[in-house]
C-alpha cells in the first residue's frame, strides 16, 4: 500500500477552516500529486487537474465551474498559491503549495527566472541565484516547521549566507543535524571572528565542531 504524505498542521489548521467540499477535495488532490513529484519545486498546471477524469467526476455539477470554484477558494485561504506563466497556446495557471519552497518559486517566477524546458510533464524550470536557506535546511537538516521558518529568516538577517551554508555542511560532515548546533557554529564565528582561508576542510578543523564547546549540541 502507498501512502501519501500529509503536514500535520492540514489536520491541526487547515482542515477545520475548510468548509466546501470541493476545495477540500482539490486541496487533498494537490496534496496527493505534489506527494508523488520529484525535484525541489513542485506544482500542478490547471490542465493537470481537468486531465483527471475522476477528479472531474467527483468535484460534481458542471465540472469545469467547480474545479475553478475550488481553486479559486484555495487559493483565497492562502493554501495554494498561484502564478499566470504565458506558453505557446496563452498563458496558464500554475498551482504551488503555501510552502518556504512554493513561495520562492513565486518569487522566482515574479522576478522572471524561470525558463521553458520543452518538457510536457515539467514545462517550466526555475533560476534562483543561490540555494534557499530553506530548501538548504530541509535537504540537509530536516522537515521545517513554521518556528524554523522563523528562525532561518532571523539567521539570514543576522549572519553572512556562505557561513550559513558552510556551517550546515559542518553540521552534516558531523552528522549533528540539529539547528542548535549550526546556530552555535555561527554564533562563534561572530563572536570570535573566522579565518576565511581556511573553511573548515581539514580534520583538525572539524574536530575542533565535535569536542569543547560543541560537545553538548553533539551528545544531546
Amino acid at each position: 500500500m502507498r501512502l501519501t504524505r500529509i503536514p500535520a498542521q492540514f489536520f491541526s489548521e487547515l482542515l477545520p477552516q475548510i468548509d466546501h467540499l470541493g476545495e477540500l477535495k482539490v486541496t487533498l488532490y494537490t496534496l496527493w500529486c505534489l506527494d508523488q513529484m520529484e525535484g525541489s519545486f513542485r506544482y500542478l498546471r490547471y490542465s493537470d487537474y481537468t486531465r483527471d477524469e475522476r477528479l472531474m467526476q467527483g468535484l460534481g455539477g458542471e465540472p469545469t465551474q467547480a474545479l475553478e470554484e475550488a481553486l479559486q477558494r484555495a487559493a483565497g485561504r492562502g493554501t495554494l498559491l498561484m502564478a499566470e506563466i504565458p506558453g505557446e497556446t496563452g498563458s496558464e495557471a500554475y498551482y504551488f503549495l503555501n510552502t518556504p519552497r512554493g513561495r520562492a518559486a513565486i518569487e522566482a517566477i515574479e522576478k522572471g527566472n524561470w525558463r521553458p524546458t520543452g518538457d510536457p510533464q515539467l514545462p517550466i524550470a526555475l533560476d534562483l541565484e543561490r540555494p534557499n536557506i530553506f530548501r538548504l535546511y530541509e535537504d540537509n537538516i530536516g522537515p521545517l516547521t513554521p518556528m524554523i521558518a522563523d528562525t532561518l529568516k532571523e539567521a539570514e538577517q543576522t549572519y553572512r549566507s556562505e557561513w550559513i551554508e558552510d556551517a550546515i555542511r559542518i553540521a552534516v560532515e558531523n552528522n549533528v543535524r540539529r539547528w542548535r548546533y549550526i546556530q552555535a557554529i555561527l554564533e562563534s564565528w561572530q563572536k570570535e571572528g573566522r579565518n576565511e582561508q581556511n573553511r573548515g576542510d581539514t580534520e583538525k578543523d572539524r574536530r575542533r565542531y565535535i569536542e569543547g564547546p560543541f560537545a553538548e549540541f553533539v551528545k544531546h
